[in-house]
């Protein structure tokens, strides 16, 4: 349930996070950044408000405040979520079996058998096919516990009050340009890595894999007498 709300969540937060970078698709270090000053990059891609310089002579059209809302609104639903999540896999002991890595698989040689195979594009075997490799073990614990909190750390440190409750929090990123310009980058990542958990699914076989997530229920498949 945790995983599909989150994945409702995230398709929100991507769509409204678009919604919200063409508004102002330029990015700036620092504490303040605004149309006048220098940009650290910018996305060649039209503005919805004329007022941004973006090369182009017309704008899109303005989604920006629904999607400020909508982005607010989904983005504490998923912290809600993966917070129960974290406290249900750390009561279960479902990190410790399922997602960190088994002491033999902690070893250069174990991420390169497992990359070879991949490079191979070799099927898993029946040991596998219903538990993580190392490689998978360690993108998951860099999602859960270095992702997912660095994006909502940087989410909270555009937000006015957060800046006023937690003046150091936003000081650690170097000021709220900063955080926007982090934010936008491990949401880059957070996209890459949905876009290869998706495209391994469906190699691994798609029903096979989801089927379980909605049922409850592991089947596997009977040998012929």
């Amino acid at each position: 349930m945790t995983h599909w709300i989150t994945a409702l969540c995230f398709l929100a937060l991507l769509i409204t996070g678009a919604e919200i970078v063409v508004s102002h698709p330029r990015f700036y270090w620092g504490e303040t950044g605004n149309s006048g000053t220098t940009a650290l990059f910018k996305i060649p891609i039209p503005s919805s408000r004329a007022t941004v310089p973006s090369g182009y002579n017309y704008v899109l059209p303005d989604q920006n405040g629904w999607s400020r809302a909508l982005h607010f609104q989904a983005a504490w639903l998923v912290v809600f979520t993966g917070l129960l999540y974290a406290a249900w896999g750390l009561c279960t002991g479902h990190f410790r079996r399922n997602v960190f890595p088994a002491p033999g698989d902690r070893t250069p040689g174990a991420f390169l058998r497992v990359i070879a195979n991949h490079l191979r594009f070799q099927q898993p075997d029946a040991s596998e096919a219903h538990s993580y490799n190392v490689l998978q073990r360690t993108a998951y614990l860099a999602v859960i516990f270095v992702l997912f909190p660095l994006v909502i750390w940087t989410g909270l440190a555009l937000s006015p009050g957060f800046n006023a409750a937690f003046p150091a929090g936003v000081n650690l990123l170097g000021g709220r340009q900063s955080a926007r310009t982090l934010h936008f980058f491990v949401s880059v990542a957070l996209v890459l890595f949905l876009i290869v958990h998706v495209v391994m699914i469906f190699l691994a076989g798609f029903w096979s894999r989801v089927r379980p997530m909605i049922t409850g229920i592991v089947s596997t498949p009977q040998e012929r007498p």
